[in-house]
């Protein structure tokens, strides 16, 4: 039986609406859903970037704990003033951008129990809390372990000599070092 010019139009506008309705349920460009790619308001440096410690108007900057940009800031004025290039490899971080993070190391090191002596999930991480900066490059590094504790600044990870803490008072004693962030 042939169809009616009304039905057909009928079908054809609730096709339409149908369509129209599916494609408001799709994710809006820059969204920041879980499959939308990581971004700076994540904390997301790129790989190979090397950002100041003074970028405050990065979130992987702004977003730390004030207290401990202030003692990096500070650490970096003397070591840049002693000749160190100092740099930011990773701040904040969202707590998408850490379980990325950690979801990459259980498929990279094969279990979740090898991955956490890499990478902290994003419920413990120290970096989602604002707590936590990894330094660069690796002569920075080191003198930021001979002398972060001035600023309260302290390598808390053994197997990490690039990721420090505020864990002590300026001019205190650090902490003994974890073997890693399990």
């Amino acid at each position: 039986m042939p169809t009616s010019p009304s039905r057909s139009r009928y079908r054809a506008a609730a096709l339409l609406l149908v369509l129209a309705a599916l494609t408001g349920c799709a994710p809006a460009p820059g969204s920041t859903g879980p499959s939308a790619p990581l971004g700076p308001d994540d904390g997301f440096i790129e790989s190979g970037e090397h950002v100041s410690p003074f970028a405050d108007d990065l979130p992987a900057i702004a977003n730390l704990d004030p207290a401990l940009r202030e003692a990096m800031q500070r650490a970096a004025q003397d070591a840049i003033a002693d000749g160190f290039d100092f740099v930011v490899t990773s701040g904040w971080r969202s707590e998408r951008y850490q379980q990325s993070l950690f979801d990459d190391a259980v498929r990279d090191y094969g279990s979740v129990e090898e991955a956490r002596r890499w990478v902290a999930p994003a419920d413990v991480s120290s970096h989602v809390t604002g707590n936590a900066v990894d330094i660069g490059f690796t002569d920075a590094d080191s003198w930021l372990s001979q002398h972060g504790a001035d600023y309260g600044l302290c390598q808390t990870y053994a197997n990490e000599m690039w990721h420090f803490e505020l864990a002590t008072t300026p001019g205190g004693e650090c902490p003994a070092q974890r073997n890693d962030p399990s």
